[in-house]
This record gives C-alpha cells, structure tokens and sequence, in this order.
C-alpha cells in the first residue's frame, strides 16, 4: 500500500486579523460560495486565499500603461 501524506501549506499572513466590510456583485458571492461548498472551506477562507493569491501576483502598473 502505498503510503499517502497530507501536505498543508503554512498560512502566508499570521498576527491579528480586523474585520472589513466590502460590496460584492451579487453573482461573484455566489461564485464564492459555490467554491467554498465543492471545496469544505467557509466564505471567509475562499476570500482570503484569493486574496493571497492577488497580493502575490499582482504586478502594479504605472497610470496609462
């Protein structure tokens, strides 16, 4: 049998949290919450690793580019 592990990536962002208040397209939070349902995280944690995700690979542009 072969030995299977569960790798489970460290948290990029640690310390205190604050709570924040957004407007979202009522179509996106429905997309949010269907990725959360296939997936078994909540709302929050889907949010959170697209921000991740964002902060990490955005590359900033100069106005008029």
């Amino acid at each position: 049998m072969t030995e299977q592990k569960l790798y489970i990536p460290p948290k990029r962002f640690k310390g205190d949290t604050s709570v924040i208040s957004t407007r979202l397209p009522n179509d996106m939070i429905k997309s949010l919450d269907g990725i959360a349902e296939q997936t078994g995280r909540n709302r929050n944690e889907v949010i959170t690793m697209c921000l991740e995700f964002a902060i990490t690979n955005i590359e900033p542009t100069e106005e008029g580019e």
